[in-house]
This record gives structure tokens, sequence and C-alpha cells, in this order.
């Protein structure tokens, strides 16, 4: 038996991308999800295509519109979720949004937009499940973050540093809740084919599928890892760049992202 089976999952920006074929596969493997994002047709759409993909009598998926931005909104969608399907046994906070700031006009806001989005997503997310999952002395909280949190990289000063804020504060909290029966798991991918990375016009080393993405995904949220990266190979060459002098670091970032910008391998 899958590890998912039978738990309840609640997934953030479930309307397309990772969150959407995410929420499909972990119906496959047996769970039950709740599935949030602003868009409420798109979300009508995948729990149709869900429960005809996977008849049964119990519903195992349901729609809950709502705006990670808005604490209110996600306090009134996690009380329905309750009242309809259960308490939460996972918590996935996937909603997320990117933009490449120019700094030839330099705009404290529209980095400040993508943090609110990202990291206070993450953060309303964890605010509004973590009273019953202490309660019950048990759960998992899941953020999905980037690889490209993990170093500055040129032209993501405000999606980076949203990503890395999530990672270093899921590492921080981990301290404290695994204790008590709370797991934490950071979610790190690299560049996976999306709607989203489909606005990129340069060229994504090692693009990977969404379904193997989410495969990734499943499995090491069911193993309770406490972190899941992917690609395994421009995760290692990232997480390698974490430890470089800054000088070195820098020159390899400069060369690799002027052959992204040409199309280059």
């Amino acid at each position: 038996m899958d590890p998912l089976t039978n738990s309840l999952i609640w997934i953030t920006g479930a309307s397309s991308g990772i969150g959407e074929a995410f929420a499909v596969e972990c119906v496959r493997r047996g769970a039950r999800v709740a599935l949030s994002a602003r868009r409420a047709d798109s979300l009508a759409g995948l729990v149709e295509r869900i429960t005809t993909q996977f008849p049964g009598t119990t519903p195992r998926a349901r729609a809950y519109p709502a705006d990670v931005s808005s604490l209110d909104s996600l306090q009134s969608v996690v009380a329905a979720i309750e009242s309809e399907m259960g308490a939460i046994d996972i918590v996935v906070a996937n909603a997320g949004i990117n933009e490449y700031v120019s700094l030839n006009s330099f705009s404290t806001e529209k980095f400040l937009s993508v943090m609110n989005v990202n990291y206070g997503g993450l953060l309303r997310c964890i605010e509004v499940v973590l009273p019953s999952m202490r309660k019950r002395g048990k759960g998992r909280i899941v953020g999905v973050a980037s690889i490209a949190g993990f170093r500055g990289l040129p032209t993501s000063g405000a999606y980076g540093a949203s990503k890395s804020a999530m990672i270093h504060f899921l590492e921080s909290i981990r301290f404290q809740l695994e204790p008590i029966g709370i797991g934490v798991t950071i979610v790190n991918p690299g560049f996976v084919k999306t709607p989203m990375t489909d606005t990129n016009e340069f060229h994504m080393p090692f693009l990977m599928e969404c379904d193997d993405a989410v495969r990734c995904m499943a499995d090491g949220i069911g193993r309770g890892d406490s972190e899941v990266t992917f690609p395994w190979l421009f995760s290692r060459l990232m997480k390698l760049g974490r430890i470089l002098p800054f000088p070195l670091y820098a020159w390899i970032a400069r060369t690799i992202w002027s052959r992204m910008e040409h199309g280059k391998e």
C-alpha cells in the first residue's frame, strides 16, 4: 500500500502546473485531496476530471477556491474542509508566482508582491492548519520552494528571495514540530514544464516533465523525507554552488546564464 493511501491532502495552487498534476498523482495513490486556488472554474474542471478517472462512492476530490494572500480566506477554507472531508493530514503549500523584475525601474512593491504570495502564502497555510495538527500530534507540512532559493541567480531576485525565505523558515520550524509528531518536507524543484515555465524566454537546463516531477514529490512526501529535490544532477550542481567562494560562483552563474539566454546547452 502506498504511504499516501487514505491521507487527506490539502493542496494550494492546484488549478494548474505542479499542483494540478500532483493532485491527480495523489488520488492515483489512494489519497483524497482538497484543492485550492483562485480560479474556481479550473478547480471545478479538475475535480470533474478526477471524479471521472477515479470513480467511487466517496468523493476523492473537492474544490475549495481560496486566495493564499488572505488569511480570512484560508481560515474559511480549512473550516469547510474539516467539516466536509475531515482532518487534514498533509498540507502542500504550492501556490506561487514568478516575476522577473527589472532593476531599470526598481519597484519595492513588485518584489514584495512575490514575497507575499510565495512566502506569505506558506505562512498563512501553516497558521490555519497547525492548531489541529498540534492537537492531534500528527500531520505533515510541505512547502514547495525551488532550487532557485539555494543562491542568488541572475534576474531571480524576487522569486529566488521568496523561495530562499521558505527554505530557511521550514528548516527552522522543523526543530520545534518534529518532536511533537508533525513532519516538515521541503520540495525544491528545478525547471519543470508547466504553464509558468512556458513563458520563460530562455533555455532551461535539465527541464523536467511535470508528471515525472510530481512522482518524485509523492514518493518523497510518502517516505516522510525532509527534503525532495529534483532533477538529481541539477540539484547537486546547485547545492555545490552554495559552498563555492563567491567569485567562482559568480563567474559560473554568469557563464551559464549567458548560455541560457542564447539557447545553448
